[in-house]
């Protein structure tokens, strides 16, 4: 007699992400209060409340919508009905939602630069510090800024001397697709550029100093203060 096999965690990796869960409950609200396409929906607090999701769960699922034509993310003005929508399962995949990646990288940066502090050498030293300078010297451009960002977190990881590690956060770095760059559109600040260039700059003084403690609490804030800007309202 065959032992049976549990596909338990199979089927766990065929359950819906949570946005989409959330977006067909946005559909289902649209459907029951008759709100018809030109309309402007309730606020995203008025929204969380209804449904009684967080704001962060609520904002990826309208990113959601919005990428699939749905809703329109206006600017100053609010969220408005595109279309008459269908269920969130005919929606195109965009793969993790943008908090569940950082939540992700918040929770193994930190150690990430911590191990940094500890092992790197003066070259990844060195291009840790390239990665923060070209950041300060090309923030204006988006694309050349973003390229930098992500050197500086790729070079922290290869200084940890695991490369497994590094192959971790590569693999977390490459999931912000659709979904966040759409959030980040939306929800990046001058504020959040500026500061983002201060917290790069302290991670690397706190590595360069061979600091663990510092380097942790430094790459953990800076993570910290980016899930805040993206959620808050």
């Amino acid at each position: 007699m065959h032992k049976k096999v549990s596909t338990a965690p199979e089927q766990a990796s065929h359950e819906p992400r949570l946005y989409r869960v959330v977006a067909d409950r946005i559909v289902a609200l649209i459907a029951a209060e008759g709100i018809r396409p030109g309309a402007r929906l309730p606020s995203e607090r008025d929204l969380a409340t209804k449904l009684a999701v967080s704001r962060a769960s609520l904002r990826e699922a309208l990113i959601a919508l919005e990428l699939g034509g749905v809703i329109e993310v206006r600017g100053g003005s609010g969220v408005y009905v595109s279309e008459v929508p269908e269920p969130a399962s005919n929606l195109p995949e965009a793969g993790p939602g943008p908090f569940e990646v950082l939540s992700a990288r918040r929770l193994i940066e930190g150690e990430i630069a911590a191990m940094a502090a500890r092992t790197a050498t003066d070259s990844q030293i060195d291009a840790i510090l390239k990665a923060v300078e070209d950041m300060e010297a090309h923030h204006a451009n988006k694309t050349t800024n973003e390229g930098a960002d992500r050197a500086f977190h790729l070079a922290i990881g290869r200084a940890t001397g695991n490369g497994a590690m590094a192959g971790a956060l590569e693999y977390l770095w490459d999931q912000r697709g659709r979904l966040w760059h759409k959030l980040k559109e939306h929800f990046q600040t001058e504020e959040l550029r500026q500061e983002t260039l201060k917290d790069h700059r302290r991670i690397f003084e706190a590595i360069a100093a061979r600091d663990p403690a510092a380097a942790r609490k430094a790459m953990r804030a800076h993570l910290e203060r980016v899930t805040r800007t993206f959620s808050r309202g």
